[in-house]
């Protein structure tokens, strides 16, 4: 435990042993994030009894940020991972999953770390953030300046926002494996005003249940493509030619940095903790448990029907209608109104901000605000409908700087200084215990994602994006959907590059 800690936890317990209740006094510490003081505050009533309401909605534990993170983690992107192991073959597609798995935990831990440096320099000024979620942006500007600030924030804001867009499409894509009576265009629509309600969640702290329920319903999604696979078998003359072509390889590539880079919430995610500082190994946790889900079910999927998924980028496509896929489709949808409002929950904090109603208590007040967010994550889905490869180009334009390369750099600048290095609210771990071990394994990271993960995937995606376009067209009203004849019969759906 840091020295930093151990003052906290040993003011925490003298005054819960002078009869004082723990949440009040962190936060009158000022150690649980923005505006945790009001609702632990709330939560507790002056008497620490409990209630069904701090239960649901009140979440701020270790095991909290854990589900958050895994939850968010892996979402409709479990449904296109099988899609990328066609492209890489199933060796490059197992090891890549692992290696992004790792080097997403390790910037996750830089972002953490940043967090807390900027926090305690903060408070050491007198900063107060009661009713203030600190955000990824402001760390930097607080560390670094102004510019990176702008960085960070278009970086971070536009991935976010594509996040979001991602959802939507996911939606319309998975409900109409349910009901093909409407096309996937009109299934945005509707998709697109039920996601709106998320305005009304205030912060991170009150998806406490939701990230439980988020996390079961993708490991029942995991393992209902892995059983599923499994029972079905290999389909007549399958084949595993991947990898054979660059643009198909760069882009499976990419779309797996994408599915290890969720970690553009982790500031919002630890300021929501009671005590922040904890949140360091817990993207890794949440990491190897997402292993368990991701590589079975890929494998399995890329074992039984080989290069079809070279044309089926989403997996329920290729499973037989059953009340099993079924369940795995609502399931899923529920989930991704879930990582909708977790994607979407920091933009909402940035435009508040920018219109001054951070701070309001008021909730319906700033739900009527967030509103204006909604509408361009509506019609970017509607324009850019490209289950599978819009996660590629994200992965390889958005996140190879939002979560990779911009943390790395930023943490080597901001101890680049022997007396910033000396007086670090936090030291180098135990596993790497070297200033300058971490600065080659940052430089590193900064390295390989800026020309294979930018460089490479963003080449590789683009080129597939731009093939999506013009086989499909921009505001396509059904992609990848069967055509039918005026008899009704189904024809093949457009190729798929």
């Amino acid at each position: 435990m840091v020295p930093g800690e151990q003052a906290e936890d040993a003011i925490v317990a003298a005054d819960v042993g002078n009869g004082k209740d723990a949440g009040e006094v962190r936060a009158a510490m000022g150690v649980v994030g923005g505006d945790d003081a009001e609702q632990l505050q709330q939560q507790h009533g002056g008497g620490g009894k409990f209630s069904m309401k701090s239960l649901l909605w009140h979440g701020g534990s270790v095991w909290d940020a854990w589900f958050s993170c895994a939850s968010n983690q892996v979402a409709q992107v479990l449904l296109t991972l099988p899609y990328s192991f066609s492209q890489l073959g199933m060796v490059s597609g197992v090891l890549l999953q692992v290696f992004y798995g790792l080097m997403g935990s390790w910037t996750a831990y830089l972002i953490s770390v940043l967090y807390v440096e900027y926090r305690a320099r903060k408070e050491k000024e007198g900063v107060s953030f009661k009713n203030h979620v600190i955000q990824w942006f402001e760390v930097l500007d607080g560390l670094l300046g102004p510019y990176w600030k702008a960085a960070g924030l278009a970086f971070n804001c536009t991935f976010l926002l594509f996040g979001t867009v991602i959802q939507l499409i996911a939606c319309a894509s998975n409900i109409y494996y349910i009901n093909d009576r409407l096309d996937k265009r009109t299934w945005t629509y509707i998709f697109g005003a039920c996601c709106a309600t998320t305005v009304f969640i205030p912060s991170f702290h009150n998806y406490r249940v939701w990230s439980f329920l988020g996390l079961g319903m993708t490991t029942y999604t995991a393992w209902y493509l892995t059983i599923a696979a499994a029972v079905h078998g290999q389909v007549d003359g399958v084949t595993h030619s991947g990898p054979n072509k660059l643009v198909p390889y760069f882009t499976g590539a990419t779309n797996i940095l994408y599915t290890f880079g969720g970690h553009a919430i982790t500031v919002e995610i630890m300021h929501a903790m009671w005590k922040p500082r904890r949140f360091k190994y817990i993207y890794l946790l949440a990491t190897v448990y997402v292993f368990t889900l991701t590589l079975p079910s890929a494998a399995a999927m890329y074992w039984a029907f080989g290069d079809q998924l070279l044309t089926h980028s989403n997996a329920f496509s290729l499973l037989p209608r059953t009340p099993w896929r079924d369940a795995a489709v609502v399931l899923m949808l529920i989930h991704q109104f879930i990582t909708f409002g977790f994607a979407c929950t920091p933009l909402f904090f940035v435009w508040e901000k920018a219109v001054g109603m951070h701070e309001t208590p008021s909730v319906f007040l700033r739900a009527l605000v967030r509103l204006p967010i909604v509408v361009p994550v509506w019609f970017l889905a509607i324009i850019f409908p490209f289950f599978g490869p819009i996660n590629s180009a994200v992965g390889a334009l958005l996140v190879s700087f939002t979560v990779y390369i911009i943390p790395a750099l930023a943490h080597m600048l901001t101890y680049r200084s022997a007396s910033a290095r000396l007086n670090a609210a936090e030291k180098p771990p135990s596993f790497l215990p070297s200033w300058s071990g971490m600065f080659v394994l940052n430089a590193f990271v900064v390295a390989w994602v800026l020309v294979v993960g930018f460089g490479l995937g963003g080449w590789a995606s683009v080129t597939n994006f731009v093939k999506q376009i013009d086989t499909f067209g921009l505001f396509a009203k059904c992609y990848q959907c069967p055509t039918k004849t005026h008899a009704g019969s189904p024809l093949p759906a457009p190729p798929h590059h």
